[in-house]
């Protein structure tokens, strides 16, 4: 009877430390939550800003393209099927 005892104290604690922890992890899951709305909301902030600074017919800026030739790099460039047949 003894065994039975000891083996319903030790699920009660059990128990008691899962429920814990899932209280922490909604605790923890609210608060990243939060933040993601939070960054969502300034991006789309910034956004509007960015949007008042620049003009309206400007194209979006974006980094230079590289020429296919430079050393060290790589070109990409059209081969046709005809001349990979031998």
């Amino acid at each position: 009877m003894t065994f039975l005892w000891i083996i319903t104290g030790v699920s009660l604690v059990v128990a008691l430390v899962a429920w814990r922890q899932a209280r922490r992890t909604a605790r923890r899951l609210e608060q990243v939550t939060q933040m993601y709305w939070e960054l969502k909301y300034q991006h789309g902030e910034l956004r509007v800003q960015v949007q008042r600074v620049t003009p309206p017919g400007a194209p979006p800026s974006s980094p230079a393209p590289e020429a296919p030739g430079q050393p060290g790099q790589p070109g990409d460039s059209f081969v046709p099927l005809a001349s990979l047949k031998r």
